[in-house]
C-alpha cells in the first residue's frame, strides 16, 4: 500500500502517476486490441487476444481505478469469488450441454 502523507488518518490518498500509468497502459491495451481487427486475424486467435486484452483492461479497471488492490483480502475474495463460480458452472453445464446432444443425435435418430 502506498499512501502520501497528505492523506488524513483513517483515509488512502494514492499518487497521481499511478492513475496516468495505469491509464497510458489501458491505452495500449485498447491500441492492440484494435489492432487485432486493423490486421485482420481470425478464428481462434483473433478470439483470444481480444478475450484476454479485455480480461487485462477489466483487471487494471478493478484493482486502480475501483480501489479493489488497496482492499482486504476477504472483500477481493467476496467480490470476484461469486462470478468465477458461476464462470466456472456455466462451463459445466456447457460440457453436459454438449454431451446430452450427441447422446440424443446417437439415440433418436
Amino acid at each position: 500500500m502506498h499512501t502520501t502523507s497528505n492523506a488524513l488518518p483513517g483515509q488512502q490518498q494514492h499518487p497521481i502517476g499511478l492513475y496516468l500509468k495505469v491509464w497510458v497502459l489501458l491505452f495500449v491495451l485498447s491500441t492492440m486490441s484494435y489492432a487485432v481487427d486493423y490486421y485482420h486475424l481470425q478464428g481462434m486467435l483473433r478470439w483470444s487476444l481480444i478475450l484476454i486484452f479485455m480480461l487485462l483492461k477489466a483487471g487494471l479497471i478493478v484493482a486502480v481505478f475501483m480501489h479493489l488492490a488497496w482492499e482486504r483480502l476477504a472483500l477481493i475474495y467476496a467480490i470476484l469469488l461469486p462470478p468465477l463460480a458461476l464462470i466456472a458452472l456455466v462451463g459445466l453445464m456447457a460440457s453436459e450441454a454438449g454431451y446430452v446432444h450427441l447422446t440424443r443425435l446417437l439415440f433418436f435418430r
